[in-house]
């Protein structure tokens, strides 16, 4: 198997963009189609989306540089206002709105997965699970973080925590399953 670790250097060079941008465009518009995936709750400022599958699959595949880059590339989408968020949505209003500490979440968590992706922990499927669980926690974390400011705290749990986990675990289960089937697709590509 190829090594994935690649420098903030090589991401750079104009060389390597020839190679690169094929796979990162892929794997944007991937993001991009996760974010379509959304379920507005009549209870919740917050919508169960695909998102967090698709931040959390991205950096399990190519690592902490690339796929923080995929992700980072995606907010300043959204920011710039293409309708790339949950459910087509768009416009730097959402970093300020109840959602915006799971959008600032994304980077974080792409970076600390990705970083586990690159020590090893994407070659089994329990440590690759491990390692989404770890970065679904601190997408909640930031999320539950920013949405404090928005709901009472007394039901902040409730409206942001509670009736996401279901969907976690199901979205982790299968980011794992699939990720072999990705890495055959990384390989190719890059």
């Amino acid at each position: 198997m190829t090594t994935r670790t690649i420098s903030i250097y090589s991401i750079f060079r104009p060389a390597s963009w020839a190679a690169e941008l094929p796979l990162l465009l892929s794997f944007n518009l991937l993001l991009v189609a996760c974010s379509y995936i959304s379920i507005n709750l009549p209870f919740s400022p917050v919508p169960i989306t695909g998102q967090s599958f698709g931040v959390l699959l991205i950096a399990m595949a190519i690592g902490r540089v690339r796929g923080t880059a995929v992700v980072m590339a995606y907010l300043i989408e959204g920011a710039l206002g293409l309708p790339v968020f949950a459910g087509g949505s768009a416009g730097i209003a959402k970093f300020f709105g109840p959602t915006g500490g799971f959008l600032l979440g994304f980077p974080l968590a792409a970076w600390l997965v990705g970083t586990l992706a690159d020590r090893g922990w994407d070659r089994n499927y329990f440590r690759s699970a491990a390692a989404m669980t770890i970065g679904t926690g601190l997408i909640f974390i930031a999320g539950l973080s920013w949405l404090s400011q928005f709901v009472p705290s007394a039901s902040l749990l409730t409206l942001g925590l509670v009736p996401f986990m279901p969907g976690a675990v199901i979205k982790i289960s299968v980011a794992a399953i699939v990720l072999p089937t990705l890495w055959r697709f990384v390989g190719r590509a890059s």
